[in-house]
C-alpha cells in the first residue's frame, strides 16, 4: 500500500469536489419550465437550494455506506441496516400525533429533533442488544438491526391505523416522507446548519480513520496483529456513520440505495483503499442524488415533485440484485476452487 501524504490527500479531495461541482452544475440546468443554466438570480437560488440539500444528503449516505461496508465486511451493507431510518420515521409520526398531554411539549421541539431522537434511540437499542463484553459482532449487528427495523416499521403502521380518523400531516410533507424519502426544502437555517455540522464533523472523523478501515476489512486476528483495536474501531466508526445517517434522515427521510451503490462505483474508479474511496464515494453520492432530485422534479412538474426516494429505489433495486447475484457467483466459484 502506497504511503499516504497530505498533498495526495488534498489533491484527491480537490478532484472529488471538482467531480461533484460538474455534476451539480448540470443539475442547475433542469427546471420545471425550461432547460438551461438560469440567468435570473432568483431562479438560480430556487434551483440551487434543492441541489445543495440533495448533495449534502447524498454525500452523507455515501460516506456512511463506505464505513458500514468496511466495518461489517459486507458489500451489501447500507446506512439503514441498523434501524436508523425506521426509528426516525416512528419518532416523527409520534411528533405529529395529537395529544392534549404532550401537545405543548411537542410544539416546543422541532420535527428534525424528533427524527434525531428516534434514529439514535433505535441505534442505541441495536448496540445494547448486539454487544457482548464491549464487543460488537458484525453478524449479530445485522440480525438485530433487521429486527429493530421491522419492529419500528410495524409500530409506525399500528399507530397510523389507530389514528386514521384524524387528518394528521406534518408541516414539512407529512410523516410518510420518512417512509418514502424526499428532500425537505422548507428547513430553517438552524436545521440546515445542524445537519451540515454533524455530517461535516463525522466525515472528517471517518477520513482520519481511513487507514484503520482498510485493516477492518481483514479478519479480527489479522487486524489485531497489525496493531488495530478492532472492537474500539467498530464502536467509533459505526457510531459516527450512524450519526451522519441520522442527520441525513432528519432532513430527507430514508432515501435508499445511495449508500449502497456509491461505494461500489467508487471502487471501480479508485480501488478498495478506504482513504481514496471515502472522498470519491462522497462526491459520487452528492452528485448522483442531486441528479436524481433534478430528474424527479422534471418528471412531474405539474402534479408536484415525485419523492426522490421513489426514483433511487427504482434505479437502485436492480443494482442491488445485480450485486447479490455477483456475490453469490463469486462465492460459488470460490467454493468450487
Amino acid at each position: 500500500m502506497k504511503a499516504w501524504t497530505l498533498p495526495r490527500l488534498l489533491l484527491l479531495i480537490a478532484g472529488s469536489a471538482l467531480l461533484w461541482g460538474i455534476l451539480a452544475a448540470g443539475c442547475l440546468c433542469f427546471g420545471s419550465t425550461h432547460f438551461g443554466f438560469p440567468a435570473n438570480p432568483e431562479l438560480l437560488r430556487l434551483r440551487l437550494e434543492p441541489t445543495l440539500l440533495a448533495s449534502l444528503v447524498g454525500a452523507a449516505l455515501a460516506a456512511a455506506g463506505v464505513a458500514y461496508q468496511a466495518i461489517l465486511r459486507n458489500p451489501l451493507a447500507d446506512p439503514y441496516l441498523l434501524g436508523v431510518s425506521s426509528g426516525a420515521a416512528l419518532a416523527v409520526y409520534l411528533w405529529t400525533f395529537p395529544s392534549a398531554l404532550l401537545g405543548p411539549v411537542l410544539l416546543s421541539v422541532s420535527q428534525q429533533t424528533f427524527a434525531y431522537v428516534g434514529a439514535l434511540t433505535a441505534l442505541a437499542i441495536v448496540f445494547i442488544l448486539s454487544q457482548r463484553s464491549g464487543r460488537l459482532e458484525p453478524v449479530t449487528l445485522l440480525l438485530v438491526g433487521v429486527i429493530v427495523n421491522a419492529i419500528c416499521g410495524a409500530l409506525f403502521l399500528l399507530v397510523y391505523q389507530l389514528n386514521l380518523l384524524h387528518d394528521v400531516t406534518a408541516a414539512t410533507g407529512g410523516p410518510f416522507r420518512f417512509l418514502i424519502g424526499g428532500l425537505n426544502t422548507s428547513l430553517t437555517a438552524a436545521q440546515r446548519y445542524t445537519a451540515l455540522g454533524v455530517i461535516g464533523i463525522g466525515w472528517i472523523i471517518l477520513l482520519l480513520l481511513g487507514g484503520q478501515l482498510n485493516v477492518a476489512t481483514l479478519s479480527e486476528a489479522e487486524a489485531q496483529s497489525l496493531g488495530v483495536r478492532i472492537h474500539r474501531l467498530r464502536w467509533t466508526a459505526l457510531i459516527v456513520a450512524s450519526l451522519i445517517t441520522a442527520a441525513a434522515v432528519a432532513v430527507s427521510g430514508p432515501i435508499g440505495f445511495i449508500g449502497l451503490v456509491c461505494p461500489h462505483l467508487g471502487r471501480l474508479l479508485v480501488g478498495s483503499d478506504q482513504r481514496r474511496l471515502l472522498p470519491i464515494s462522497t462526491a459520487l453520492g452528492a452528485g448522483l442524488l442531486a441528479i436524481a432530485d433534478a430528474i424527479s422534479r422534471q418528471i412531474s412538474p405539474q402534479t408536484g415533485t415525485m419523492p426522490v426516494g421513489v426514483l433511487t429505489a427504482m434505479l437502485g433495486g436492480p443494482f442491488f440484485l445485480f450485486l447479490l447475484w455477483q456475490t453469490r457467483r463469486r462465492a460459488g466459484a470460490a467454493g468450487s476452487a
